[in-house]
């Protein structure tokens, strides 16, 4: 048998922002749209949509944040490159999704691959309004 640990850190991504600076008005309407990016990339596919809201609360010793009013996960792959057994650990990405008192919250950690980050980076970033210059 053979054991190891790896001690590789991976930057989280952090987008917020409020309601009034998206058309989206629900984590459920994010989670579509993040689901329809996914589906139309050529290399990611949909795995499922996770209610961790709901199964934190659901356990007897679960415990919320008071500021987050919904959150769930959008889990998915992307098939480009299964470079060895150990990349499986970081498999399947998922996409943070969550509801605050502010607005809206998107996580997801960084991949080691480029193509992953900046589609991830694309597809949050087109949750935003496009903010027209003041003349």
């Amino acid at each position: 048998m053979k054991q190891t640990f790896s001690t590789t850190e991976y930057p989280v991504f952090t987008l917020e922002f409020s309601r009034n600076e998206t058309s989206f008005d629900s984590v459920d309407a994010i989670c579509g749209y993040f689901r329809a990016c996914i589906e139309a990339h050529r290399a990611a596919v949909f795995i499922a949509e996770f209610d961790h809201l709901a199964h934190t609360m659901s356990l007897p010793e679960g415990q919320v944040g008071d500021e987050i009013r919904a959150a769930k996960n959008v889990v998915f792959c992307f098939g480009i490159a299964l470079p060895s057994p150990q990349a499986l650990a970081g498999r399947p990405r998922s996409i943070g999704v969550a509801e605050i008192e502010q607005g809206f919250m998107v996580t997801f950690l960084e991949a080691p691959m480029p193509i992953a980050n900046a589609a991830m980076e694309d597809w949050a970033n087109g949750l935003l309004k496009v903010q027209s210059a003041v003349a």
